[in-house]
């Protein structure tokens, strides 16, 4: 007797492909006891790999370097540059933080599992909405064929990347865009909470690029003058001008520390060049750093202040300073850096005629500080806006 008709044949095929399903399914590696070498040759075998460059060129990243050489699919680079970017072209910074690795291995994981690479990659890109914002112009720039434009963009993104990597863990962070010569202050999803312009370098005295952090804020700052202002500035005037110094409320400080009297020094036979002593200047409102300072960890003598010169923020041509950042709303920055109020609100006004110690408040947590040389940017409105190369580099980079 026939075991099994036709039409009983029939009815157990969805019973045997179910079978064959489960056969296949077990067989198939589970991701998370793969090595990432095992996890890129498997991705780099699908098509979401090929899906995964092409929504890389769509943020700006140059995917010929991630290209499939061989047995290599760089996956884990690639991932990396999609969620922590490369470093920009920066003179100091302080300290590479390592990319979230663990937040890269969840993303192939997902890739190799066959979850769309633009859900996948939601979790690994930045959050802010800055950032959100200048992809949205990349991608019509690059429809509308506007290629040198959407460069800068390009660029502004791999900032906001490395931004994402460098301030981990970090509540709140800083940004100084040199070339629009402003400040933003954003919580740690990039949410921009205070905006303020700010005065900047000069071409012959320019900002330097810096990525680094706050350490404290100082009150009533002494401004130590820099040597290189000593020599060219200072020394001259007070070797010319005996009431100088005291006009200015500068004094002359020794070796130890100690201030002089510039009365006893024999001008004729000093030169700015071997001068043996330095400038300090009192604190007050007339002092050049006005009444506050945020010292950030540097070892190129930048740092955030107030100033006596507060006319200059109406101005739209801000790069006027020797080099460090004069900010406009010096209290609000304070106490936005320290997470708490640290100062009242009428600090800046309050009368100083006399002259008042400098006092030191340590901020309790690092608050990343990022000086950058940015072509592009979106405002709050999501507005792409362009900035002018104040300081030439592009030129240089033409010879």
């Amino acid at each position: 007797m026939q075991m099994f008709s036709g039409q009983g044949r029939i009815k157990y095929i969805p019973l045997l492909i179910l079978f064959t399903l489960a056969i296949l399914q077990s067989c198939r590696k589970n991701p998370k006891e793969m090595t990432n070498a095992e996890l890129a040759t498997e991705i780099g075998k699908k098509k979401s790999y090929e899906k995964l460059l092409e929504i890389s060129k769509q943020v700006g990243i140059n995917t010929n370097k991630f290209a499939v050489s061989g047995d290599t699919v760089p996956v884990f680079a690639l991932l990396e540059e999609i969620g922590f970017g490369y470093k920009p072209n920066i003179r100091y910074t302080q300290k590479k933080i390592q990319a979230d690795t663990a937040l890269i291995r969840d993303a192939a994981e997902r890739l190799y599992a066959g979850e769309p690479v633009d859900k996948v990659l939601e979790k690994l890109e930045p959050v802010f909405p800055v950032y959100t914002n200048l992809k949205i112009h990349y991608a019509r720039l690059l429809k509308e064929n506007k290629k040198d434009s959407a460069r800068y963009v390009a660029d502004a993104l791999n900032a906001y990347r490395w931004i994402h990597r460098q301030s981990k863990n970090s509540p709140r962070f800083v940004l100084v865009n040199i070339r629009g010569a402003y400040l933003t202050a954003m919580d740690s999803a990039g949410q921009n909470v205070l905006s303020m312009r700010t005065v900047v370098g000069k071409l012959d005295t320019p900002t330097p690029t810096i990525d680094t952090y706050a350490t404290s804020i100082v009150t009533h700052p002494y401004w130590n003058v820099p040597k290189s202002i000593a020599i060219k500035e200072i020394f001259p005037k007070a070797a010319s001008d005996p009431e100088y110094l005291s006009r200015n409320r500068i004094e002359i400080i020794d070796i130890k520390g100690e201030a002089i009297d510039p009365t006893e020094l024999e001008w004729g036979d000093l030169t700015a060049e071997k001068f043996p002593y330095r400038f300090r200047q009192e604190t007050g409102e007339d002092n050049s750093l006005g009444l506050l300072k945020v010292e950030i960890k540097n070892p190129l003598a930048i740092y955030l202040h107030d100033t006596n010169a507060r006319y200059l923020f109406a101005s739209n041509q801000r790069w006027r300073s020797h080099g460090c950042v004069r900010v406009q709303k010096p209290t609000e920055l304070a106490n936005y850096m320290a997470g708490i109020k640290l100062l009242d609100s009428d600090f800046m006004t309050e009368p100083d005629t006399v002259s008042t110690p400098p006092k030191w408040h340590k901020l309790e947590v690092r608050i990343p500080v990022f000086l950058l040389y940015l072509g592009a940017d979106c405002n709050e409105k999501g507005d792409l806006l362009y900035f002018p190369d104040v300081y030439k580099r592009e030129a240089a980079l033409k010879v």
